[in-house]
């Protein structure tokens, strides 16, 4: 699959390993639910294909976009390896997508069979999970800012600095981004604007150049 998940194992023993551990694909359209909050998550998912993104939702309907998962991510490790398994967010397809999802309990306990490569899966999965917290740790970054600027600033270096280039793409359109900055699209609209004007940034939808 050529995935950091299973980075080091021989792809002649992952068919094997795969059907050893339990492991099973799922399709999703572009909107469907994977794992709605109070679920019981027991399976680790990892995206093969599309975008998955992790939605928080308040009694009076508002809803935060708390970070997305794109092709080679994990998501529901949070829950599915804790002592509560029962979600307390909903994860949503993005775009049409597929996951590979993993038992947990199969995943942490060496079977007894002794999969050569089993270790080695848990190793690389480990490494996802830190990279998984990093990515909420640019969220927590870019929303704990003052004001709408500050926060779009930030999200959009993040974004720059992971691309490697000031010319780059964003995984988010105007909805998703003013959800994911905790705004509303109009402020979030009227303030890229007001920024473009500045000469701070220069846009076209989802494609972003940062001038300063």
């Amino acid at each position: 699959m050529g995935s950091p998940l299973f980075c080091g194992i021989e792809r002649g023993e992952l068919e094997t390993m795969l059907k050893c551990l339990g492991g099973f694909v799922r399709d999703y359209n572009k909107g469907e639910y994977i794992a709605v909050e109070s679920e019981s998550v027991k399976n680790i998912g990892f995206v093969l294909d599309g975008t998955v993104q992790m939605i928080k939702e308040d009694v009076w309907g508002g809803k935060a976009i708390l970070t997305v998962m794109s092709r080679h991510q994990l998501f529901g490790e949070t829950f599915a390896c804790g002592t509560d398994t029962q979600s307390a967010v909903t994860f949503c397809a993005s775009a049409d997508t597929r996951v590979l999802f993993l038992p947990f309990y199969r995943v942490l306990h060496t079977c007894s069979n002794s999969c050569a490569f089993h270790n080695k899966l848990i190793e690389n999965m480990v490494t996802l999970i830190a990279d998984k917290n990093r990515s909420l740790m640019d969220k927590l970054d870019a929303v704990s800012k003052k004001n709408l600027r500050e926060k779009i600033l930030t999200y959009l270096s993040i974004q720059s600095q992971r691309q490697g280039k000031n010319y780059f793409e964003i995984p988010l359109g105007r909805i998703e981004l003013a959800d994911y900055l905790c705004t509303d699209r109009s402020a979030l609209t009227r303030e890229l604007s007001s920024m473009r004007d500045d000469g701070l940034i220069d846009y076209d939808r989802n494609t972003f150049r940062l001038l300063k």
